[in-house]
């Protein structure tokens, strides 16, 4: 049985993979005309397709069949995080968080960061091979580095909370999370949000919240958070009868 092999476009109806995909269909896998492919564009939906073109500069296909996927959990899933100073580990939450589930990703410029550069090219290229790897129907959005208190300032709808370390009696953050209601939540770079920024998180109506009582690395707080996000967003698979 031929392994299935899926490929990113955000522009299915094209009839063309986007270079770096064909590169990888045509010179690693070494896929040939009448090979079938299944295409995703990211927003909800998987093709069957089949190769009609495979040169040097393209590789052109023709669509079989469209196959809309429904969505795994209800909601809008939003983690915000202060990126970390080792870059893996950041780019470590991307790719996991994926393979989980959630929507959307952005990173906080916070009084005790230090990292303030964020390649957004290399994110999104992580986010997509995750997509790809778990067989993601949708690709989460990335957001480019912003200053904290500009993030804040944002309307979101649904549930606001941010996570820190600067009391021990909080509530934790999966028992207030409230199905099928939009959710961004909040986690801190090494050294955590300062004071200051917890204050002014709160006055826009973010609510503090834990993860628990262990002291988690950045890291590791911000794939938990998005754990506790999805189950508690994700929808039942039922079988039939």
């Amino acid at each position: 049985m031929k392994e299935v092999r899926y490929f990113y476009t955000p522009e299915p109806m094209s009839g063309v993979l986007p270079d770096d995909e064909a590169a990888h269909a045509l010179r690693v896998l070494r896929l040939t005309e009448g090979d079938e492919i299944f295409l995703m564009d990211g927003c909800g939906t998987f093709y069957r397709a089949e190769i009609t073109e495979a040169t040097k500069k393209q590789c052109g296909y023709r669509i079989v069949q469209t196959m809309p996927q429904k969505p795994q959990w209800k909601g809008h899933l939003h983690l915000a995080m202060g990126p970390t100073k080792n870059m893996d580990r950041t780019e470590w939450v991307a790719e996991k968080a994926t393979e989980i589930g959630f929507d959307e990703l952005s990173f906080l410029d916070c009084q005790f960061s230090e990292r303030r550069v964020i390649k957004d090219e290399r994110i999104g290229k992580i986010l997509v091979s995750a997509m790809k790897q778990s067989r993601k129907a949708f690709l989460p959005r990335l957001n480019s580095l912003m200053p904290f208190c500009d993030f804040i300032k944002q309307p979101f709808a649904g549930q606001k909370f941010i996570c820190h370390c600067y009391d021990d009696h909080l509530p934790l953050l999966q028992n207030q999370l409230t199905p099928e209601e939009d959710v961004v939540v909040m986690i801190g770079p090494e050294g955590d949000f300062s004071i200051e920024e917890v204050r002014a998180a709160e006055n826009a109506g973010f609510q503090s919240v834990s993860l628990g009582r262990s002291r988690l690395r950045t890291e590791t707080a911000a794939l938990v958070a998005v754990h506790l996000m999805q189950l508690a967003h994700a929808i039942t698979l039922t079988s039939n009868p």
